[in-house]
């Protein structure tokens, strides 16, 4: 790890404060007397911001692993999609045709929607992954004073645990929605069919129409169904059934 946890403790706090000016510019979009344009130019320069500074956590933390990495790449994640979806809205501001303006006012709609889900998501990991954070601060503090066998020993347990987690996901969805797993499955194997070799998990969502559709996919890479690798902080999945690169 070339950061030390302290500064990435630092780097989360003030992905924190940028997050709080954030929310408190992105309630303007209800105010219809302000410039639309300017309030999307102001809270894509704060994504753009936390997305920085998230990119670098998730960088540090991948390779410690364990539910630090899982946090940060949470952080990262709604981050990224964040900053994308007003990119699509700053291409669509202050134009006045007819199409332009529906378009607006359905991607409007929908970052609403998604923001719901964004501020809590966001708050959730900065809180979990504040903890894990001085957590690990301690632990380098006493790290001498624990055996480098036991601290792996701890770590092997945490990821054991992470795989348990995700059968138990699995298998709670194979019993009460089993159609699910099916059609996750099958669209993802209609996005090979179209070119798409390795495919993200919200485009497998598009298809299916099934909101949980990573946790079925990390389930069905577990037992060996599907294959899982992570290119550019996304996790993106292949179907066994289809060849090699």
């Amino acid at each position: 790890m070339g950061m030390k946890i302290p500064e990435l403790k630092a780097q989360l706090d003030d992905f924190e404060k940028i997050h709080v000016s954030f929310e408190s510019a992105f309630l303007r979009l209800h105010d219809s007397s302000g410039d639309l344009r300017d309030v999307l130019k102001e809270l894509y320069s704060l994504s753009s911001k936390k997305l920085e500074l998230a990119s670098n956590i998730y960088k540090e933390l991948s390779s410690i692993g364990g539910r630090a990495e899982e946090l940060s790449k949470e952080l990262y994640k709604n981050e990224h999609q964040m900053k994308f979806r007003l990119e699509e809205a700053m291409s669509l501001a202050g134009k006045e045709d007819y199409d332009s303006k529906t378009r607006l006012r359905i991607v409007l709609e929908r970052l609403v929607q998604f923001h719901r889900l964004y501020d809590y998501a966001i708050r959730k990991a900065i809180s979990e992954l504040s903890a894990e954070l001085e957590g690990l601060i301690l632990l380098g503090e006493n790290q001498k004073k624990v055996p480098v066998s036991i601290l792996e020993e701890l770590r092997n347990i945490q990821k054991v645990e992470e795989r348990l987690n995700l059968i138990e996901k699995l298998l709670h969805v194979l019993y009460v929605h089993p159609s699910n797993v099916y059609r996750v499955e099958q669209a993802l194997k209609e996005w090979h069919s179209r070119g798409l070799l390795w495919v993200e998990a919200r485009n497998v969502e598009k298809i299916s129409g099934v909101r949980n559709a990573e946790e079925i996919l990390d389930g069905l890479a577990l037992i060996g169904v599907i294959e899982k690798k992570s290119r550019g902080g996304e996790s993106v999945y292949r179907h066994k059934a289809y060849g090699q690169d």
